[in-house]
């Protein structure tokens, strides 16, 4: 990928635009837990070439890449929607929150957004959404790096509160030790009952 995942923000900058905010959000898929956002704005002729799509990371890479994108951007945010949103206002709407929250959070309010997937509503902010944008945006790669991290860390510390899901290790995910242990041991306040929790008694 290389230097292509720089383009966008380099042709930004050509016309002038110093700060250039890239937004994603991860967990949209998982029985569990909230939705995160990241939003990063990267200084000019930033460089990193391992920056990549966060999910073919591993996450020890992950977690280095995070600390580099936190200490080296301009600004960086991360936002939630719990599952209380999720299961009220649905998935695709509390993402759009997550999102907002990200860019709100901000210390330097942003020129011009790129965002993956979605256009953000209530945001008065130039936006480019594009499709799978962390593969065509390191802003938006950088940005779902740190949700991620984020995300993940924190179903970390949701596996010790409730023991026996194994949210430590599928992070929420729908997979067959998530379903095992909801089948018997039923859902935790932090289950998305808007979603089909399969087999939960």
């Amino acid at each position: 990928m290389g230097r292509e995942l720089y383009r966008l923000e380099e042709q930004l900058a050509a016309r002038g635009i110093r700060y250039i905010a890239g937004v994603d959000e991860v967990g949209r898929g998982p029985l569990a837990g909230p939705v995160a956002a990241g939003a990063v704005i990267l200084p000019p002729g930033f460089y990193l070439a391992e920056l990549v799509d966060s999910k073919k990371l591993s996450p020890g890479r992950r977690k280095r890449l995070a600390v580099q994108i936190m200490e080296k951007s301009l600004a960086w945010a991360v936002g939630w929607a719990s599952v209380l949103e999720i299961d009220c206002l649905n998935i695709a709407v509390a993402s759009r929150l997550a999102m907002q929250r990200a860019v709100a959070g901000l210390a330097i309010t942003p020129e011009h957004i790129l965002v993956d997937a979605f256009y953000l509503p209530g945001i008065n902010i130039p936006q480019t959404p594009l499709i799978a944008g962390d593969n065509l945006s390191a802003s938006i790669a950088a940005a779902a790096i740190l949700a991620k991290v984020a995300r993940d860390k924190l179903m970390e510390d949701y596996d010790r509160v409730f023991p026996g899901y194994g949210f430590g290790r599928h992070k929420g995910y729908p997979t067959r030790e998530h379903r095992a242990a909801l089948a018997a041991l039923g859902p935790t306040p932090i289950h998305r009952h808007s979603f089909r929790l399969k087999g939960v008694r």
